[in-house]
């Protein structure tokens, strides 16, 4: 174990408290010593075996947004062999301790970060990002939000000592005394159904909070992104066994096409923690069905921002059309509806009609996107064909303001690249509003005409309260608006950002210091990372004895 992972921990729970920018993995490419792409085509049509009990098939069938099928086959598990094996696992892995197990789960991040570039690869041939995303979203980004998720661990299991002597006055009598010890305690089996978009951005937290806590993980990829976090359970496996614990802590579930095996995983009474991520509809299905587990969603959401007034129109629309464009909106945090008064908004270049302001955005986004080199390095590829059809859906909602049109990708000419479609939308529309207040995930925006910036505050909270959002974004020079607009967010739990005109955006969130998500909307029953991510996963027992 490698003397700075101490240090590394250290600094990761004071970070959580100081809310300050910190990260021990490089995000530069040069940091790296290649990009992958050697590492990964060695992967290619392979069987990858991981040694796990259980083993009855080998499955497979991801094939790559950019054109070309990955060939890689995975050990389909026996859940009745491969259970049993991973619960005879915890018993020495709950007597190892928090520290201990926080260093052991450091020194996965640790390998996984030094093979950061092949991860990338990984990462852009299952979800379409681009490979610089890739780089950034899928490898330190995602190994921090790890590595963040161990740092709380850490800090909850050990708010309460591992012992205390315990004494009580008795008068004349001799006190009493106890000896009292305390114990976190796993809850059992933890089932992680991962993503496509983020495997392991949105994978890693709860694979290292349950692993931290105690808890055997079973990782249960996306059936078209099942390469990066099988990765990630190969390394950790060998970095259990070599810290000379049993590998079977950590295993991977691969399926069949079509044989929804999430579905069966989450109602088995060994599974007693569940972290997903992705549709609504089964995300509240495992919150109904599931009892015996502790459930943890990420579902869907209705991004909003709300334009009032800027004293940087030219910064507004420049920050927004990034945010429209980055990863062609296939983002859980990228905005949809874009909320503009009828009356228009108040800026430095002077006043805006929606009119203007609509044409204005969908401007920026032609002319940051106008060389098609760049447009694909921003854009990446469609995830799946199902986003072309949410697209044409949404063009019947209202009034074109900006085409999407085919970018022909320099490398992969086979991927499917699109510029993001605007569709300017009256909120008293009925037939409107079954579009826009309904989550169209992929290169859709709306620009909605409202009645007053009242009226926009008023159909944020609206959309949040029913629909659910992960980010708000507002933009105004008025106090009272702030004040209204923090108000709402604060009445429906929704995380808030103001006036972003420079390099932060709203889609992209920092570990250590920004929460993803808040768990008080409809979007996610949880948030990453807060306590209350983490103590469900543990009971902390007591055992006393006289002193």
């Amino acid at each position: 174990m490698a003397p700075s992972h101490r240090a590394t921990l250290d600094t990761a729970v004071e970070t959580i408290r100081s809310r300050a920018h910190w990260s021990p993995h490089p995000e530069h490419p040069r940091a790296y010593q290649d990009d992958g792409s050697a590492a990964f085509r060695a992967l290619c049509d392979t069987t990858f075996d991981l040694g796990q009990p259980g083993t009855d098939d080998w499955v497979g069938g991801e094939v790559s947004p950019y054109g070309f099928p990955l060939g890689v086959r995975y050990p389909h598990a026996d859940p009745n062999v491969l259970l049993p094996a991973m619960r005879a696992a915890l018993p020495a892995w709950r007597s190892a301790g928090p520290e201990r197990r926080a260093l052991v789960c450091l020194d996965i991040l640790a390998r996984i970060n030094a093979r950061t570039p092949e991860f990338a690869q990984a990462v852009m041939h299952t979800t379409g990002q681009a490979y610089p995303m890739a780089l950034q979203a899928g490898g330190p980004h995602a190994q921090d939000r790890g590595l963040e998720a161990v740092a709380y661990a850490f800090a909850e299991q050990t708010r309460t000592p591992e012992r205390a002597a315990w004494t009580k006055p008795q008068g004349k009598r001799d006190p009493l005394a106890l000896v009292k010890e305390f114990v976190p305690v796993p809850r059992g089996i933890a089932l992680v159904i991962g993503c496509n978009t983020f495997p392991t951005w949105n994978g890693f937290p709860g694979l290292f909070a349950s692993l931290a806590t105690g808890n055997p993980v079973l990782v249960k990829p996306h059936p078209r992104a099942v390469l990066p976090l099988a990765l990630a359970v190969h390394v950790a496996r060998e970095t259990l066994a070599d810290a000379g614990f049993d590998p079977n802590l950590v295993a991977l579930a691969a399926e069949r096409d079509g044989e929804g095996i999430a579905r069966t995983l989450a109602l088995r009474d060994e599974i007693r923690i569940i972290d997903y991520t992705g549709s609504t509809a089964f995300g509240d299905w495992l919150e109904e069905n599931a009892r015996q587990a502790q459930v943890f969603t990420e579902k869907a959401g209705v991004n909003t921002v709300v334009l009032d007034s800027t004293d940087d129109y030219r910064g507004m629309l420049a920050n927004l059309a990034f945010s429209l464009s980055l990863y062609s909106g296939q983002m859980c945090t990228t905005p949809q509806n874009v909320l503009i008064p009828r009356a228009g908004i108040a800026t430095d270049a002077g006043p805006k009609s929606y009119d203007e302001v609509v044409a204005d955005l969908a401007a920026a986004v032609s002319g940051l996107l106008a060389d098609d080199a760049r447009a694909a390095g921003l854009l990446g590829a469609l995830v799946g064909p199902q986003v072309l059809d949410r697209m044409t859906g949404a063009e019947r909602a209202g009034r074109v303001a900006l085409a999407s049109r085919a970018v022909r990708h320099p490398e992969h000419p086979d991927a499917t690249v699109r510029t993001p479609l605007i569709v300017a939308v009256d909120a008293a529309d009925p037939d409107a509003e079954g579009a826009f207040m309904a989550e169209c995930f992929g290169p859709v925006s709306f620009a909605v005409a409202v009645d007053s910036t009242d009226a926009a505050v008023a159909l944020l909270r609206r959309t949040v309260r029913e629909r659910g959002a992960l980010t708000v974004l507002g933009h105004t020079t008025s106090e009272r608006v702030a004040r209204e607009l923090t108000d709402a967010c604060l009445d429906e739990c929704a995380q808030l950002s103001l006036n972003l005109t420079g390099g932060v955006y709203v889609n992209q969130t920092a570990a250590f210091s920004d929460f993803h998500g808040s768990g008080g909307n409809p979007a996610a029953n949880a948030a990453l990372v807060d306590g209350a991510f983490i103590t469900p996963r543990f009971r902390t027992v007591e055992i006393r004895r006289p002193a």
